[in-house]
């Protein structure tokens, strides 16, 4: 088995670090490689033993099973950078957070190259379960990727062999999550400058008694401070979902916005040097949100 990954970035790495952990054949492309932010990457690939290519073509060709891997907004141009080096029958994995209607156009492009595209919804975050992040597979090819997966440690399982439905329940479930992110943060935040946090937090508590709030508060801040330009780009093909179904999207358009804004921020320093070892790692939510009012303050 021979695997292409295309998007080296953490979930890429994860990816990789797994498969070649079996001794599974990796290369890869991303565009990041041929920038000064590239090195990083290029250091990984080496420590664990997976090819580089010098662009999509050279990394996909004659591979088995392609995984695409990148921000929501480039899912389509990554089957259409990929679809004339697939080799007749290889498997394309869509592994991004695109709309059903992107996955279309996606798995249009493949299909007509010989490939066997197959759509994955991953269905929460990947670090915590690495390889066996839960995945849901569709599309025709569906049931025939899935043994495969199973076989290289995936945990995947078919929600339908029609495309969309997959990806569907992962936008869907999108608007819930990333809007939970987003309001956790502009709540809190404001709550903060108000002096009301430990009241508003004890209110949470009681209706919510499951709930560590404090916890998870500290958790939302560090993904969106980390993740938050990937996310809002997700919360764009979600809202993009949502438009499809006939509905006006202000609930996943404004998390986008929340999103992008968080890692505006976050690239303008305001949380610490990206890399470094502090960034992003506050146990006390406070000290995010203290740091995002100095910001809006001036």
């Amino acid at each position: 088995m021979n695997i292409a990954l295309i998007g080296y970035g953490e979930v890429g790495r994860i990816l990789a670090e797994d498969l070649r952990a079996q001794e599974v054949a990796v290369s890869t492309y991303d565009l990041k490689l041929d920038t000064d932010h590239g090195q990083p990457l290029r250091e990984h690939a080496a420590r664990h033993g997976v090819t580089l290519g010098a662009a999509h073509a050279q990394a996909v060709h004659g591979v088995d099973l392609i995984v695409s891997a990148v921000t929501a907004s480039q899912a389509v141009a990554v089957a259409q950078a990929c679809a004339p080096a697939i080799r007749h029958g290889a498997f394309f994995l869509d592994f991004n957070s695109a709309s059903p209607g992107a996955k279309s156009r996606a798995a249009e492009l493949i299909d007509a190259a010989g490939g066997r595209y197959v759509e994955g919804a991953v269905m929460t975050s990947v670090p915590p379960y690495r390889i066996q992040v839960p995945l849901l597979l569709g599309g025709p090819h569906a049931c025939a990727l899935e043994p495969v997966l199973a076989g290289l440690g995936f945990k995947a399982r078919i929600a339908s062999e029609k495309l969309g439905v997959a990806s569907a329940t992962k936008m869907c479930r999108s608007v819930m999550i990333k809007g939970l992110e987003a309001m956790v943060i502009e709540s809190f935040t404001a709550a903060r400058h108000y002096g009301v946090e430990d009241a508003v937090i004890a209110s949470l508590v009681e209706t919510f008694p499951g709930v560590d709030w404090e916890s998870q508060a500290a958790f939302f801040f560090q993904r969106a401070i980390e993740h938050g330009r990937r996310r809002s780009e997700e919360m764009r093909e979600v809202a993009q979902t949502v438009r499809e179904a006939g509905l006006a999207p202000w609930s996943a358009s404004g998390t986008a916005e929340r999103q992008a804004w968080v890692a505006d921020l976050a690239d303008g320093g305001l949380f610490g040097e990206r890399g470094h070892p502090e960034f992003a790692r506050s146990a006390d939510w406070r000290t995010e949100a203290d740091r995002i009012l100095g910001q809006v303050r001036r």
